[in-house]
């Protein structure tokens, strides 16, 4: 999958290097990224959708810092769900491109920007985070939403313009059969290197640097001994705090960590003359990582769900003004037709009604028919 993560190899000219020549069978990547979006499809496309109505019905009470970033981070995940259909499609036809061209750059395209401005949304929230706990007064005066917006913003811009080399890979044909997020040829495994040690440094060490130093100066600051002298609203926030910034490490450890490693190990193994039995085993635990990368956008709604009470509380009252309508709805439908029934019922009533009263007159007619003859 996509321009990092291919593990198709291929012969493709007398050029390439001797290194890429391992024949192995890709039923295991489709088997394992079909299921994987079948699960990650619904589940992130319903949770996120459900998490921005949220947050623009609490825009209109106070619009947070905190808030526009999930709202972002959000936004992103949604996004990326969109494409996984078609993702689907490509391996239930056999991994067949039946779509336009552009399709499959912007797939390709996708995956990546999802997989950073997610990172940076989460690094940038444990920023936010860590300045509400250690420069509570400075974090009130400066952090304001209008800001926040703006740095959002710049993420967007940063990570769309750096991942512009990805929608170089398009289409492709395998033996006369077009195919989606595969390298073009060989020789493109060592420019992918290239961006795979950028996005390493930028989209994943840094942030994540960034993050362990905010958890252990809250840490340290919650702690302290003068910790316990705050207010109650103040430990409540800083464990909050805490329990939100936890929950961002527990998700580049599962999600990011094993990706951005294993993909190094894999690409290095493709540019390099390691043997088969290394090379092999990569593609299939680098297929794995991936599908842990993409469950990322289903790990990010419990993350607001879990660290907010507002959101949870927010997601309650939408849960329940949702079943109230459809109850409302269904009882509505239900009385319509037991009107209906009932109409039907007493329409049919009224017909045998109308038959047997028929029968008693005619009857009565051949009675006194029969009547008059004896008379005569």
């Amino acid at each position: 999958m996509d321009g990092l993560t291919s593990t198709a190899v291929f012969n493709t000219s007398h050029t390439d290097r001797p290194t890429n020549h391992c024949l192995h069978n890709d039923s295991f990547k489709y088997h394992a990224y079909t299921v994987t979006y079948m699960v990650v499809f619904p589940v992130a496309f319903l949770s996120n959708m459900v998490a921005m109505v949220v947050f623009l019905r609490q825009q209109h009470n106070r619009l947070n810092a905190c808030r526009v970033v999930m709202m972002n981070l959000a936004i992103s995940d949604w996004s990326f769900s969109l494409t996984l259909p078609l993702r689907l499609a490509y391996y239930f036809q056999g991994t067949r491109w039946n779509f336009p061209d552009w399709l499959c750059r912007l797939c390709t395209f996708g995956f990546y920007v999802n997989l950073y401005s997610s990172i940076l949304f989460l690094t940038l929230l444990s920023v936010l985070r860590w300045a509400a706990v250690a420069k509570p007064l400075k974090h009130r005066s400066n952090v304001k939403p209008g800001w926040v917006s703006l740095v959002c913003l710049a993420i967007w811009l940063f990570v769309g313009l750096t991942s512009i080399p990805f929608l170089s890979e398009g289409v492709v044909q395998r033996d006369g059969v077009p195919r989606c997020f595969e390298p073009s040829n060989n020789s493109s495994w060592c420019r992918i290197s290239i961006l795979n040690y950028l996005g390493l440094v930028f989209g994943f060490l840094l942030p994540f640097l960034t993050i362990v130093t905010c958890y252990v100066v809250i840490i340290r600051h919650v702690t302290s001994p003068g910790f316990p002298q705050r207010s109650n609203r103040a430990r409540s926030s800083s464990q909050k705090t805490v329990t939100l910034v936890s929950m961002v490490i527990v998700t580049f450890l599962f999600c990011f960590l094993p990706y951005h490693l294993v993909r190094t190990l894999h690409l290095h193994s493709m540019c390099s003359d390691w043997s088969c039995a290394v090379k092999v085993p990569l593609q299939r635990a680098v297929s794995i990582t991936l599908c842990m990368a993409a469950s990322n956008s289903v790990v990010n709604p419990l993350l607001y769900y879990y660290s907010t009470k507002t959101f949870r509380a927010s997601a309650r009252t939408l849960s329940s003004s949702f079943v109230s309508t459809v109850g409302e709805s269904f009882r509505r439908e239900s009385i319509r037709g037991g009107s209906i029934r009932r109409g039907s019922i007493r329409r049919e009533s009224i017909r045998v009604e109308s038959i047997r009263r028929e029968s008693i007159s005619k009857k009565l007619i051949r009675h006194k028919h029969s009547e008059d003859s004896n008379t005569a």
